[in-house]
């Protein structure tokens, strides 16, 4: 995913982690703030992969949303946990919300976790990802809340490093790919 064109930035002003170009309104409050000076919130959400055997393939649902600039990305399902939640529980809920497939941890992936700048602050969010095996459920968007989700797809899990718009989850599929299937 390239990054979009920004104006040069000033001396000693480092770009944002994660490789997200800052982008505010020059007439804005904010843009006098260097990201430095700008607050930071913690974020931590979950997700992961939700696997099926069909027709001797292993395959994965995926959600397509929209990115920051409008285009429709394909994605792990993932979400903010609620509550006292756990990562396990939030990865459980959130794929259930996005997908309409139930699942149950097989085990966990791993962690992406990156920056981006919002309007007024500096987001640093924390991704626990789950592989799941799926135990009911019908593929829909239908009942996600937030209605991020727009379209999703079970895709065999040899075709995710072409479908997903991310590398970080480009590599946990990988990763999940291999405990399933097997080596190269």
């Amino acid at each position: 995913m390239s990054s979009p064109a920004h104006p040069r930035r000033p001396e000693g002003v480092p770009a944002p982690p994660g490789g997200h170009a800052l982008r505010i309104d020059p007439r804005s409050a904010v843009a006098r703030l260097a990201p430095s000076t700008l607050p930071v919130v913690e974020e931590t959400s979950a997700g992961g992969l939700v696997v099926r055997e069909h027709a001797g393939a292993h395959q994965a649902a995926i959600i397509a949303r929209r990115n920051r600039a409008g285009r429709l990305e394909w994605c792990l399902p993932k979400g903010h946990l609620e509550g006292d939640e756990t990562s396990e529980q939030a990865a459980i809920r959130e794929i259930a919300e996005e997908t309409g497939i139930t699942g149950q941890i097989v085990r966990h992936l791993g962690v992406i976790d990156y920056w981006f700048t919002g309007e007024d602050r500096r987001i640093h969010k924390v991704v626990h990802h789950f592989l799941l095996g799926a135990t009911g459920g019908e593929l829909t968007v239908e009942h996600d809340p937030d209605g991020e989700a727009e379209a999703a797809e079970w895709v065999d899990l040899t075709a995710l490093p072409t479908r997903l718009a991310y590398p970080n989850e480009r590599r946990l599929a990988e990763a999940a790919r291999v405990l399933l299937i097997g080596g190269a």
